[in-house]
């Protein structure tokens, strides 16, 4: 997929506004980009295909009457910041928290979001660290194995909540594992971006 391709995609799914907050956020990534490694250097020239699009396919798959959305691992903003910066006109109750540890990353994300005119927080905090959330839809993308990010998401999600976590080519190896520690009901979601990759959207998680 090209980058022009990508952001045909994203055009055609949010209003004019929506697309110039995120081409605000790709502008100011890049800037920061110089000082901090917000994300692989090698994916900048892609990052309409290989984060934007990547992240945005997310909110698709979040429940209609969630609240609050907790994204652990923020970092660059994914796929929390995208998520928002689509929501804030499509689902304007809808309330986001990012976590970061990183100071430097968790600073990026409280400008970038107040420059793209959004009201998110923002906690530069460990994730295990953080009082449990009890949050209607906990994301992470490139954070943690899935076995890990279960922990996260039992400790933050309310009863009755979605996980929805990003995986790469080794998802099965992945699921197969969290599976010996952790019970759940599992909807695998094609990537949009990659074909090696997938989306679980995870409910009903409880300890094996």
């Amino acid at each position: 997929m090209t980058e022009d391709d990508a952001k045909a995609r994203i055009a055609a799914r949010v209003s004019r506004e929506t697309l110039e907050r995120l081409e605000l956020f790709v502008a100011l990534l890049t800037k920061w980009q110089k000082t901090i490694n917000l994300i692989s250097p090698a994916t900048l020239p892609q990052i309409w295909s290989r984060h934007i699009l990547d992240s945005a396919q997310v909110l698709d798959h979040a429940p209609l009457d969630a609240g609050s959305w907790a994204d652990l691992g923020s970092g660059g903003g994914f796929p929390g910041l995208v998520c928002a910066a689509i929501a804030h006109e499509t689902r304007p109750d809808l309330r986001f928290n990012m976590v970061e540890a990183d100071l430097r990353k968790a600073a990026f994300l409280r400008e970038t979001a107040r420059q793209m005119g959004l009201t998110v927080g923002v906690f530069s905090r460990r994730i295990e660290d953080m009082p449990p959330q009890s949050a209607d839809i906990v994301s992470a993308r490139a954070l943690a194995a899935l076995d890990t990010l279960c922990g996260y998401a039992h400790l933050h999600l309310r009863p009755g909540g979605v996980a929805l976590f990003q995986k790469g080519a080794r998802h099965a190896e992945e699921l197969e594992t969290a599976r010996q520690r952790w019970q759940m009901d599992v909807t695998t979601v094609p990537s949009v971006t990659d074909a090696d990759a997938v989306l679980f959207r995870i409910e009903n998680l409880t300890h094996a």
